[in-house]
């Protein structure tokens, strides 16, 4: 079995994947950044970690595990907990353990896991066909130190016969001066223009491809006829979403079908993208929802995540 698949495939749409046992991966998203040195600019990614205190047991990967291979959820967590006992073996005789495009572990003098991230691969979704590129240094002309350099040669000397220049020259100085500043405002004034236009653009294409995913993964096909249904009136911010349907009789089914097995599924309204959510429950506090969250993922659907939103 190969774990690193695994826990890459999960990585992509989890901050969090905890191998039982052995510790837990974590991602941070961080910005775009440039390096000063080498001009090269870097696209927005996840910064991988991981933290050996957290061990137990979640059931997300078992779950994906037991989906993948299609065995039960037990069998899945003994084939973690076997390779979890081979790596450990092979950190204590001084290996290096790797895993492919996450990162390679190693024990330090207090036996300690030492954890450094791979490069190779960016699992932030948003950053999807993003790489990095090198522009090259800009070099502008200083006037300014020629012009010393020129003053020092050959000094300007305005003599008492031509005084009567000096107020020709300070006109003239003043008119250079508004053309200039005119000019740095007018090209002030288009930089900002072309940034706000390249920064409508980008995120106009990330809604439409955000768009197509939610359209991608939730449209269920052969939709039944609109029900109505009867909801006790739930409260809280905190809601585990079931799906998300572009046809609202897909939205009213999947309702249906969530409260015959016993949950109180209800709609929360359109999303961002137009799409009807539909939830499993809500939650005054993020600790109730977390607990449930848990539960719907090993029992009913891996697939489940926890939206934070105040509704109307």
């Amino acid at each position: 079995m190969q774990l690193e698949t695994y826990i890459g495939d999960l990585l992509y749409r989890y901050d969090c994947v905890t191998v039982p046992g052995f510790g837990a991966f974590l991602s941070n998203r961080v910005s775009a950044k440039v390096h000063e040195s080498t001009h090269t600019f870097y696209p927005p990614k996840k910064v991988l970690s991981f933290n050996e205190q957290l061990q137990n047991n979640d059931g997300l990967l078992a779950n994906y595990i037991a989906e993948v291979e299609k065995i039960p959820y037990s069998t899945a967590n003994n084939k973690i907990s076997k390779q979890v006992k081979a790596i450990k073996s092979y950190l204590i005789e001084g290996e290096t353990i790797q895993f492919e495009n996450i990162g390679e572990f190693t024990l330090n003098s207090e036996s300690n896991i030492v954890f450094q991230p791979s490069n190779h691969i960016n699992y932030l979704t948003d950053s999807f066909g993003l790489s990095h590129f090198r522009s090259n240094n800009i070099k502008r002309e200083v006037y300014k130190e020629e012009a010393e350099a020129i003053e020092k040669v050959a000094p300007i000397v305005l003599t008492p016969e031509k005084r009567s220049n000096y107020n020709w020259l300070k006109y003239a100085a003043a008119a250079i001066l508004i053309l200039g500043l005119g000019g740095f405002g007018a090209a002030k004034y288009y930089n900002n223009t072309i940034e706000k236009h390249n920064q409508l653009a980008q995120e106009e294409a990330n809604t439409q491809l955000d768009a197509q995913v939610q359209e991608a993964t939730f449209v269920i096909s052969n939709p039944l006829p609109a029900a109505t249904l009867s909801l006790e009136k739930q409260t809280g911010n905190y809601h585990i979403v079931a799906g998300a349907f572009r046809v609202e009789a897909n939205s009213n089914k999947k309702v249906k079908q969530l409260r015959d097995k016993g949950y109180k599924a209800r709609k929360i309204g359109k999303n961002r993208y137009g799409l009807h959510e539909v939830v499993y429950s809500s939650f005054k506090t993020r600790a109730e929802a977390q607990r449930a969250l848990y539960r719907i993922r090993r029992e009913h659907n891996r697939d489940a995540w926890l939206l934070i939103k105040k509704l109307d």
